[in-house]
């Protein structure tokens, strides 16, 4: 195996001398030359489809033309030769130069012509000039040296001229057999063509040697011409370095593993290479820290670095530290990724390696966020000082050294920070401009990922759904294509979520679905995508009262929970917990189990939204049990921590809470004024449940004021409509997320308003909406 010759290359030569002599018609210039600087030149064009398949053209447009010549005459074929005989194609012109190419004595010669397609140097010139020879026409086509065809050719030509006898004579058979299955095609086209005129030496022998060239013939080139299946494929060690690199560019700016058609047909590569290069090793140490096996994966990390060493100095340990750390983080192994992290921290120092440096400390300050217990111990020993601290240090150093993606996700991560923390939504806006500002002037496409997921989230609390459903669309549409798979993963479940939470179960599972199959091949998305897509059962099934599913489904998503990378879900998972008891009517294990989410989260210091969410769980819980005063400084916290962050899907809630005390204290006015002033603002949030909650406590309230006027009188008749329309407003909520108990709740509400009102036949019939909607409940659960 040669270091960068090989067949195809010889076939891309061939072609760049037919375009120099002319032979490529004018109107097929464009795609010729398209196709030779494919291979030649490195370009994003291809990897920035929206398809995600066809991300990985370039590797497979490689490794085809290298194992077979089928791809030249895809190109060739429909084109007409503009010189040589009339009417033949660009492919027939193409194989001819092949096929005179007839003995390793022609070999040569094409190589040392090569250097005829070149422009001359200046000192070439003047030397011609001192001889008489006059300089080349303007009319004729030669190619600048510095030029990617002319350092193409200057290459090829050098490399040649670097082989052995060896590697030559093997790259000319590997050129006979490469060019062999054309044989049939140029032999109909050519009359003069034989049977052995792939090798002119043979051709020439056969009268002289007789039967003999047959024997020669057998030990120069063995079972090759016969289709032998233990031969090698032609590569060079140029074609697997350059897909080596290709294939790990990929899985680390996007997440995904290698296809396996690709994986196959790389491995069959690298098995017919004598020299199988370390960079390899980390190629299967992604590929197996992406399929989630551990073993595996450690194992090449520490065969790739014992490989490095042996050829490089300490200058890059802190590198193999930095992926150790980070491989043992995502098997949740934290002890030893930090003090993987932490040496690599020194060493970084010790190397005054800033890039390595400024990394390692922005990974320690997100995994303290995501993991304060494991990093509390470093923050009290000052190693890192303060999440703010540490943030305000990178933010500076990148802007002094250039570091762009630090700088903008240092921007990113204050703004995210102050949301957490319930600081300003002006100062996290202003640093989310900051931040867009220099993804927009850099061209930092992989990251508007990152930058778009703080929108949605901004959006969602300041309770304008149609704003961050509006987002989640613009980056599934325009920007999926050059981010992570964890960041589309992240958005589409955004958006399946939302969809959920209007009751469109189906359709937020259907859109789950069209994520890229290669895509779930990776360990952690795909177990976010089957969580998730757990989750939006788990809330189909509570709501239609499948509670033994919904059990079953639980029991799924609990039990995995200690080894759960994504503390979003865990707190979704507990939330459905906490609703699937009460609806078994397990009240004080619901209790019980808030009461242990909110004194973890208080050790925690995680995000003041989920504070506030559990708050609002709990003074929920205390109406359930009849005792909904016992809540009421509960909910007075939660909105005011909820008014104080701006976080307005939970402001709403808990104002609905107050307004529920206040009607079971007898304060219906004040209950409805409450509810009045944010009903209107709760339905931007898209959220059925809470609309139809609030639209149930006003029903009650407005029952409340007819309570207190005098019988038969036109105000009672007033309030106990406005009641009617409000239930039957919560009622429809409700049916739009199949809720069947509160479906049910609400049809005996309007029941007993219609029988209170002396509508007996209404009565009746909302009696029997009633029983109608529990016994096709019923017969679902049962199907």
């Amino acid at each position: 195996m040669s270091r960068f010759i090989n067949p195809a290359k010889i076939g891309l030569l061939a072609l760049i001398e037919l375009y120099i002599h002319k032979a490529v018609p004018t109107a097929s210039i464009v795609e010729v030359l398209s196709f030779i600087t494919s291979h030649l030149i490195d370009s994003d064009s291809l990897t920035s489809s929206s398809d995600p398949e066809s991300r990985w053209k370039r590797a497979e447009k490689t490794v085809s033309l290298v194992i077979s010549i089928a791809d030249f005459e895809k190109v060739l074929a429909p084109h007409t030769a503009a010189s040589g005989i009339p009417g033949r194609s660009l492919w027939y012109a193409f194989l001819d130069r092949l096929w005179k190419i007839d003995s390793l004595h022609a070999l040569h010669e094409f190589f040392d012509n090569c250097l005829s397609l070149l422009a001359k140097t200046k000192d070439q010139l003047r030397h011609d000039a001192e001889l008489g020879i006059p300089a080349p026409g303007p009319e004729v086509i030669l190619l600048a040296r510095n030029s990617p065809f002319g350092a193409f050719v200057r290459r090829c030509q050098l490399e040649y001229t670097r082989l052995r006898f060896h590697d030559v004579s093997e790259l000319w058979k590997d050129f006979v057999k490469y060019r062999q299955t054309t044989a049939v095609y140029y032999r109909k086209k050519t009359p003069s063509f034989q049977r052995l005129s792939f090798d002119h030496v043979l051709l020439s022998g056969e009268n002289d040697w007789g039967k003999g060239v047959e024997t020669v013939a057998s030990v120069t080139y063995g079972d090759m011409l016969r289709d032998d299946p233990n031969s090698t494929l032609p590569v060079s060690t140029d074609d697997i370095e350059k897909l080596l690199e290709f294939q790990i560019e990929q899985m680390q700016k996007y997440g995904t593993r290698i296809p396996l058609e690709i994986q196959h047909q790389f491995h069959d590569l690298l098995n017919d290479s004598f020299m199988v290069p370390s960079l390899s090793h980390y190629l299967s140490y992604l590929d197996a820290w992406r399929a989630g096996d551990y073993s595996t994966s450690f194992d090449y990390l520490h065969r790739y670095f014992d490989y490095t060493m042996q050829n490089r100095d300490r200058s890059f340990y802190q590198y193999a530290l930095m992926n150790l750390a980070v491989l043992q983080a995502d098997f949740g192994c934290y002890k030893e990724a930090i003090a993987a992290m932490l040496e690599t921290v020194s060493t970084a120092r010790e190397n005054r390696d800033m890039t390595c440096l400024n990394f390692a400390l922005n990974w320690l300050f997100h995994f303290g966020r995501a993991h304060p217990e494991v990093t509390k111990e470093l923050e009290s020993n000052s190693m890192l000082g303060t999440g703010k601290e540490s943030l305000a240090y990178l933010r500076s150093r990148a802007k002094e050294t250039g570091m762009w993606t630090l700088w903008s996700s240092a921007l990113m991560s204050e703004a995210k920070t102050g949301l957490s923390n319930g600081e300003s939504v002006a100062t996290a806006v202003e640093h989310l401009v900051r931040s867009s500002q220099i993804l927009v002037e850099r061209n930092m496409k992989s990251m508007i990922g990152s930058q778009l997921s703080i929108n949605i989230a901004l959006w969602d609390r300041l309770g304008i759904a149609y704003l961050s459903a509006t987002t989640c669309e613009v980056f599934l549409r325009c920007h999926a294509r050059h981010s992570t798979v964890d960041d589309e993963l992240k958005v589409m479940s955004r958006q399946a979520s939302m969809l959920a939470l209007k009751g469109k179960y189906d359709e937020g599972l259907g859109l789950l679905e069209k994520l890229d199959a290669n895509s779930l091949r990776t360990w952690k998305p795909s177990q976010y995508w089957q969580k998730f897509r757990g989750i939006i059962k788990l809330r189909r099934d509570i709501h239609r009262n499948n509670l033994d599913g919904a059990e079953l489904l639980l029991s799924q998503l609990l039990q995995s929970k200690n080894e759960d990378l994504e503390p979003d879900l865990d707190v979704i998972t507990d939330t459905l917990h906490v609703e699937c008891l009460v609806r078994r009517g397990k009240l004080d294990e619901a209790f019980a189990k808030v009461e242990r989410m909110v004194s973890e989260l208080r050790d925690e210091n995680k995000d003041v939204a989920l504070r506030v969410r559990l708050l609002l769980l709990k003074a929920e819980l205390l109406s359930q049990c009849g005792r909904p005063q016992k809540g009421f400084t509960i909910a007075v916290r939660a909105a005011n921590v909820a008014w104080r962050a701006r976080l307005l899907p939970y402001l709403w809630p808990a104002i609905g809470a107050i307004a529920n005390i206040l009607t079971s204290l007898g304060e219906f006015e004040p209950a409805i004024q409450l509810l009045n002033a944010v009903l209107p603002r709760s339905l931007e949030c898209e959220n059925s449940a809470m609309t139809a909650n609030l639209y149930s406590y006003l029903g009650d309230a407005n029952m409340g004021m007819a309570g207190k006027m005098p019988p038969k009188s036109n105000k009672r008749r007033e309030f106990m409509t406005k009641a009617l329309e409000a239930i039957e407003k919560s009622f429809n909520h409700y049916s739009s997320i199949e809720d069947i108990n509160k479906q049910c709740e609400m049809m005996a509400k309007k029941a007993t308003i219609m029988k209170v009102s002396g509508e007996n036949v209404l009565a009746n019939d909302c009696a029997a909406a009633y029983l109608a909607i529990r016994r096709d409940a019923a017969a679902r659960v049962k199907m």
